[in-house]
């Protein structure tokens, strides 16, 4: 999807990507897809790679690194690195997962990241991952609507809308079936849904990354067709957008002598402290540009001047202001949607953005002839992290922060404005090409 193709052409293939995305698994495999449908080169981090100009992409459990290496690219040709990821705040299957009590079957799931947990009550859910047999084969898995958080009733509890409290073990296990927990196999119903199941047998798992998302569809709608509601829109929205703007980027001016090396870097366990081998605490984000480095015949003191000129935009989802709630939010900074972009900024360094980096989005928003907001928390109202300040730390990368406002962040359905994800693939596409 072209990054200067129209909003609603944008949200629209945004919603078949989170649709394809139930997982971090899964959405680097529908990533991976669309670029092999765009002339990428999937490379296997087991073997060696050639250098020179070209497009290639690598994934890594849950993350994905992409990148267009230009004509005429040299040993201290710098990184244009737009920084997501790919996980989202849900539940993650516990082992020994078939549970159940009452004539109910149940399922253990333990709680991942922040999730608003009212809001994964009473919808329909499905369970999606991978499984990965004895012998190391890896499969992806969906069953598709099959889950549900049931509410209690109010009946049963008067004091309900006083205020509701849930107990992250006693209430937060999902029900799937009527039966007796020893009859049934819940991996077994996981084996049945991996396409092509005939030959996947669950005796033969021996692990697996299985979380429940919802299956809810994609819907744009208000008055005047404005807003934008999906399930994992932090930070999809993000990753989406970098995909849209590389293979756009690539099938353009990518590879033109003189610009820099585009690079998406979708990462996975933001949403945990990005901690693994696939997280922006982990290596692979610097496996990938020492590995590109060496294949352009770069030496050490060049690979260091080729950082030194490079520049990440770290996209992630940002609040837009509440109507309800207002003074949740700074006095003077009220983000809105369908505003544009946000320039993300705190003073605490919970976002890497400083006066280099404003005036670099200021200057890309503008040449792109795209609106942005700042966005800063309310002094008493501390605010989370990005991908931004570890990159910037762990590789010296200059860094700025920035993301599509959303309502309703961590729900299992959260809310943007129809513009402003289109708009971030436009800047994106544009700072693609544009050497720092």
């Amino acid at each position: 999807m072209p990054s200067n193709s129209s909003a609603a052409d944008h949200v629209r293939d945004l919603g078949a990507y989170v649709s394809a995305s139930p997982s971090s698994f899964h959405a680097v495999h529908e990533a991976a897809r669309r670029l092999d449908e765009a002339g990428f080169t999937g490379l296997d981090e087991l073997e060696p790679w050639e250098g020179g100009a070209g497009s290639f992409y690598i994934v890594r459990d849950g993350a994905l690194i992409a990148w267009v290496v230009p004509e005429g690219a040299g040993p201290a040709t710098g990184f244009n690195i737009l920084g997501a990821h790919t996980d989202s705040p849900s539940f993650k299957l516990k082992p020994k997962p078939t549970t159940g009590a009452h004539g109910w079957l149940q399922a253990g799931v333990e709680v991942y990241g922040g999730p608003l947990l009212n809001s994964w009550l009473d919808r329909e859910l499905q369970l999606a991952g991978r499984l990965v047999m004895l012998d190391g084969t890896q499969h992806l898995t969906a069953t598709g609507p099959m889950l549900r958080f049931p509410q209690l009733a109010i009946h049963l509890d008067r004091a309900v809308n006083d205020g509701l409290t849930l107990d992250k073990q006693r209430h937060m296990n999902p029900v799937w079936g009527l039966g007796n927990p020893g009859d049934v196999d819940l991996l077994a119903v996981l084996a049945s849904h991996v396409p092509g199941s005939a030959s996947v047998d669950p005796a033969r798992i021996g692990g697996y990354d299985v979380v429940i998302a919802d299956t809810q569809p994609p819907a744009v709608f208000g008055a005047h067709g404005e807003f934008f509601a999906s399930a994992r829109l932090d930070n999809l929205s993000a990753t989406h957008a970098g995909l849209a703007a590389l293979i756009a980027h690539g099938s353009s001016s990518g590879g033109a002598a003189g610009a820099p090396i585009a690079v998406l870097a979708a990462f996975d366990h933001e949403e945990i402290g990005s901690n693994s081998r696939s997280g922006a605490c982990g290596p692979i984000l610097e496996d990938v540009l020492v590995r590109i480095s060496d294949g352009l015949g770069a030496t050490v003191s060049q690979r260091r001047q080729a950082l030194a000129a490079s520049f990440c935009v770290s996209a992630d989802a940002g609040h837009a202001v509440h109507p309800n709630y207002s003074e949740r939010h700074d006095p003077a900074n009220h983000p809105v949607l369908n505003g544009g972009p946000l320039l993300k900024i705190n003073a605490n360094q919970r976002y890497a953005t400083d006066a280099n980096g404003a005036a670099f989005w200021a200057r890309l928003c503008g040449e792109a002839k795209v609106p942005y907001q700042e966005f800063v928390s309310n002094n008493v109202m501390p605010c989370g992290s990005t991908i931004g300040p570890l990159t910037a730390t762990r590789l010296g990368i200059r860094t700025v922060d920035v993301g599509v406002p959303l309502l309703s962040m961590h729900s299992a359905r959260e809310l943007c404005g129809v513009e402003d994800p289109q708009r971030l693939a436009a800047v994106t596409e544009l700072f693609f090409r544009t050497a720092v």
